[in-house]
């Protein structure tokens, strides 16, 4: 179960009828046989929230944007022009569907889930080339994407803020460190159930999606504080650091040669 702090929504209809509310600074989630355990989620201080008066409000995290989170931003990172505080600019929600060739069924059963989830038609998104090791063919099916832009966008960061976050077993909180260096954000769901659109009994096989959030920040930082003032539960204890990672040795590093070279 969520946090006692999550609202309950009035409907559960598309067009963004559910509460926007902050994020716990802990959350009791189910463990197995042994009851409950309590995790820690980072809350952002100083976070804009919706309030519950707003919450029939069809497009109210693009008004919360527009009369909070702009002026927050502009206050804290200096900027000089109002076209400079970074926005949301579009969201990319993919599935794939490794079976879409042999099931095409299956295929228009997670076209039309996706149709449900993110109210807009996704498209099927084909192979580039063939691999005979994979048994791909060049023009087949692999996957499903739609991209959300204006109203529709924000009404989906909304539920999946608020709706499919919480929901998710075991969460945690979202990986801090998912930025590609750019502003942009990528999160994966293990679980479309997560969605109220999507009834956990007529779900057949279970699928996952990603969702690329890209913004028009300059850097991970600025993105960052626009995803939380936003209500992004982000993870505690992580930040926009670059990992750094060892270098992977091939095959011809332990060769014959490259050992006789190091014993001279």
């Amino acid at each position: 179960m969520a946090s006692p702090s999550i609202l309950r929504s009035a409907t559960s209809s598309f067009h963004g009828q559910f509460p926007l509310v902050s994020v716990p600074l802990s959350a009791r989630v189910p463990h197995g046989s042994h009851g409950v355990r309590v995790v820690s989620v980072k809350a952002m201080t100083g976070a804009v929230l919706v309030e519950k008066s707003e919450a029939e409000k069809v497009n109210r995290l693009r008004a919360t944007y527009l009369e909070k989170i702009v002026p927050k931003l502009k206050e804290e990172f200096s900027y000089q022009n109002i076209h400079e505080v970074p926005k949301v600019e579009k969201v990319v929600v993919n599935c794939g569907i490794g079976d879409a060739q042999q099931n095409s069924k299956g295929l228009e059963a997670a076209l039309n889930d996706l149709a449900l989830i993110t109210g807009q038609r996704p498209i099927k998104t084909r192979a580039r080339v063939a691999i005979a090791t994979f048994k791909i063919r060049e023009n087949q099916p692999l996957g499903i994407a739609v991209t959300l832009r204006g109203s529709i966008m924000y009404s989906f960061l909304d539920r999946l803020i608020n709706l499919g976050f919480p929901r998710t077993r075991d969460f945690q909180g979202v990986n801090p460190n998912s930025f590609d260096g750019n502003g942009n954000y990528s999160v994966g769901i293990r679980e479309q159930s997560v969605f109220p659109e999507i009834p956990y009994d007529a779900l057949g096989k279970g699928r996952g999606m990603d969702v690329c959030i890209t913004t028009t920040a300059k850097t991970d930082q600025e993105a960052q504080r626009l995803l939380a003032l936003m209500g992004m539960p982000f993870r505690e204890g992580g930040g926009t650091t670059t990992l750094m990672r060892k270098k992977k040795l091939k095959a011809h590093h332990f060769g014959s040669k490259s050992r006789g070279r190091s014993r001279r």
